[in-house]
């Protein structure tokens, strides 16, 4: 397996994310609403064009959103023993609103505006087609049983059909199934260079986006909970998950990109949830922040225990 240089790719998402932050709070909100829904809507799904056209594509990429799914049940399985120790050791019983926003950034990762441009620059764009799957399996979970345990926690109902409507009407899912369509088709050079230059834009607005939503958190409460929901979500699950790809002969760049993919900080989504439904906004957006940050130390671990 190649050696990964770590210094670049940090220097770059430092410098992006910063200049993330700066901007989130020199720019208006509405701003920053455009951007997120620019590149959800536009900008993904035309560098999901420009890098899946150059991919190699086997029948093994329907592993990468069942290993999402996977590490999901993981995620929810381990919070939910950890909330029942909790409880029997005799401390403090957490609301129902804490719990399901626990349960949400322990099992939901950020696997596309911060999973797509990490296994970018560590397997490159040829295996990028296992991330962009997995990113659909999390998409299922956050929208599906997300939104079913939202919805027995908070205030709000579950709809059992809004996991299908999400993917369904996810822009990135016809953009893939277009590329595939037109692989065959030769495109001129200028066109393809085109492409592949608003590729690695749209990962550089990606994590710009990421910077001006950090920059708009105003405080931290309930670090203690949020450290063991980001210590499940980022270190137990993925040690978890890379015991069974090893165990099912899954090792390589596949093996690499889904483990990374799956020690991904907390989604975004899980704020949006946590909104919709009522639950604990101050757990969710502590444990956002501390998950995002501490990419920069758990990044390094998962490249040296990948050797």
């Amino acid at each position: 397996m190649p050696k990964v240089d770590l210094l670049p790719i940090y220097l770059q998402f430092t410098t992006l994310m910063l200049v993330g932050c700066f901007l989130g709070r020199c720019l208006p909100t509405r701003f920053i609403d455009r951007l997120g829904k620019f590149l959800f809507w536009v900008g993904i799904p035309l560098g999901t064009v420009a890098f899946l056209r150059r991919a190699n594509l086997s029948f093994s990429l329907w592993m990468a959103p069942v290993t999402a799914w996977l590490s999901i049940l993981m995620g929810v399985g381990v919070a939910w023993a950890y909330l029942c120790w909790r409880s029997q050791q005799g401390e403090n019983r957490c609301l129902p609103a804490t719990k399901g926003s626990f349960l949400l950034t322990s099992m939901l990762g950020n696997t596309g505006y911060i999973g797509y441009p990490v296994a970018l620059a560590i397997s490159g764009p040829d295996y990028f087609p296992w991330a962009i799957l997995f990113d659909f399996g999390s998409t299922f979970g956050s929208y599906g049983l997300g939104v079913i345990l939202a919805a027995h926690f908070g205030v709000g109902q579950a709809q059992s059909n809004l996991a299908w409507q999400a993917l369904v009407k996810n822009p990135t899912l016809w953009a893939m199934l277009a590329s595939f369509l037109l692989r065959p088709i030769p495109f001129p050079p200028f066109l393809d260079k085109s492409l592949l230059g608003i590729g690695w834009l749209v990962i550089a607005l990606a994590l710009v986006l990421m910077g001006m939503r950090l920059s708009q958190i105003s405080s931290l409460q309930k670090v203690r909970l949020a450290l063991v929901s980001v210590s499940i979500k980022m270190l137990l699950v993925p040690l978890l998950v890379n015991g069974l790809l090893l165990a099912l002969g899954i090792t390589g760049a596949i093996h690499r990109v889904m483990l990374i993919q799956t020690a991904m900080p907390p989604a975004f989504a899980t704020l949006i949830i946590s909104e919709a439904y009522g639950l604990d906004k101050t757990l969710t957006v502590t444990s956002l922040t501390i998950g995002s940050f501490g990419l920069v130390l758990t990044l390094p671990l998962w490249l040296w225990l990948l050797g």
